[in-house]
């Protein structure tokens, strides 16, 4: 296939700008108008389409808050379970052969296992409801988000839906809107108990042990530029990766539903080689996005282990030299792998965070778009006669860009 084929195939269905082409207005039938991704592939404002993502959520403040609530609880008690371990290794967790009677000791430590045993009871619980109400939450802001999408497209004008495929709009409300509800019903969540995580770690670890406390604080800046990093290329992967499925979505609407004319012209052999074009881009480009996202959790993975690693050699040098305890050492590493956790899951979810972002964008161009118009000055015939003539008419919705070349007829 030629290669101009392929840049007619791109601007046609891949948000190429026009020259002259009204303010927020793209010829591609892919990226769609007012296309919020620049040459390289990147966001133009994420926080916008951040805060923009939020406000939809506050919508269902109440639920949102009780959410928030179970969250807090089930990290509170998660902490607290593990915390509580320190005691009863120190205390019950031993052999001592002088001791006649271990039937108060045995029963103590009943006791304290009871206890352990409803705060994670209390935690299972807790996540349980938190999960069942974060649902709730993104479903109704999807329900709205969906409905006001709708609204919108009825309120656009003619020339939107000529050029933008309704395959590519469709993908807008299909694939774009599930991504950001993927990001709703988990990620969210998961970043609100994960900052309530490291500080309530931080701080029962530096009260066990300002040593052992202070060397996961010191390597967490690894974790933190690492995942800036993997971040920053990520980004516009994804960007692309949503941009190419919209692309072949329209591509593929348009010759589906025009099957009859592909047939008649002969078409088939060409249809085939432009699909094989689009579908190898939106492969190239998803390859590129989840490889790069997927590095994250393991780069991340390894560097816990390496603070997991010096924090149990220090803490058994300690116990030597300084006598410090078991049940402090168990918990130091304990609450290791609980700082370390929020930030392993948080960037093995980063994949979600990008795909929902990038789609949300492409839903918020959409709501962006500006309304048809009433005519302020419209014709209105004195006589009508039955009896309609054009004659030499030429109109396009973009300048430079003719629909109809010197029509007429009668």
């Amino acid at each position: 296939m030629p290669e101009d084929r392929f840049e007619l195939l791109e601007k046609k269905y891949g948000g190429t700008e026009v020259k002259n082409a009204p303010k927020h207005m793209t010829l591609g039938r892919g990226g769609g108008p007012g296309s919020a991704m620049s040459a390289n592939g990147k966001p133009k404002d994420m926080k916008k389409t951040v805060l923009r993502t939020l406000s939809y959520i506050g919508k269902e403040k109440k639920l949102m808050a009780i959410a928030v609530f179970f969250a807090l609880a089930n990290t509170v008690l998660s902490l607290i379970g593990t915390y509580r371990l320190k005691p009863i290794i120190n205390e019950f967790i031993y052999y001592d052969p002088n001791e006649a009677d271990v039937t108060p000791r045995l029963a103590a430590l009943g006791t304290a296992l009871i206890i352990l045993t409803a705060i994670y009871l209390g935690s299972v619980l807790s996540h349980f409801l938190q999960q069942r109400i974060m649902l709730a939450v993104s479903q109704k802001t999807l329900k709205n988000l969906r409905k006001e999408l709708y609204d919108k497209l009825q309120e656009l004008p003619i020339s939107y839906f000529d050029y933008n495929a309704a395959g590519d709009i469709m993908s807008r409300f299909t694939n774009d809107v599930d991504a950001l509800g993927e990001m709703l019903n988990t990620t969210l969540i998961q970043i609100i108990t994960g900052a309530v995580t490291l500080v309530g770690t931080v701080i029962l670890m530096l009260a066990t042990s300002l040593i052992l406390g202070g060397i996961t604080i010191v390597m967490s800046p690894l974790m933190v530029i690492a995942s800036k990093q993997i971040i920053k290329k990520s980004r516009g992967a994804y960007q692309r990766q949503q941009k190419s499925l919209g692309m072949l979505n329209g591509f593929s609407e348009e010759t589906i539903s025009g099957q009859k004319v592909v047939k008649i012209f002969d078409h088939e052999d060409m249809s085939a080689e432009e699909f094989d074009y689009l579908n190898n881009k939106l492969l190239d480009a998803q390859i590129e996005a989840q490889f790069r996202s997927g590095l994250m959790g393991p780069v991340t993975h390894q560097l816990s282990n390496v603070t997991y690693a010096i924090t149990a050699c220090v803490g058994g040098i300690l116990i030597i030299t300084n006598n410090f305890d078991v049940g402090g050492l168990t918990v130091i590493l304990n609450f290791t792998r609980h700082f370390n956790r929020p930030i392993n899951e948080i960037s093995m979810q980063m994949n979600t965070v990008f795909s929902a972002l990038a789609g949300a964008e492409r839903v918020f161009e959409v709501l962006d778009m500006p309304e048809e118009m009433d005519d302020p000055d419209p014709v209105i015939p004195e006589k009508l006669t039955g009896e309609v003539k054009l004659d030499d008419v030429s109109f396009g919705y973009i300048p430079g860009v003719p629909v109809l070349k010197h029509i007429s007829l009668e």
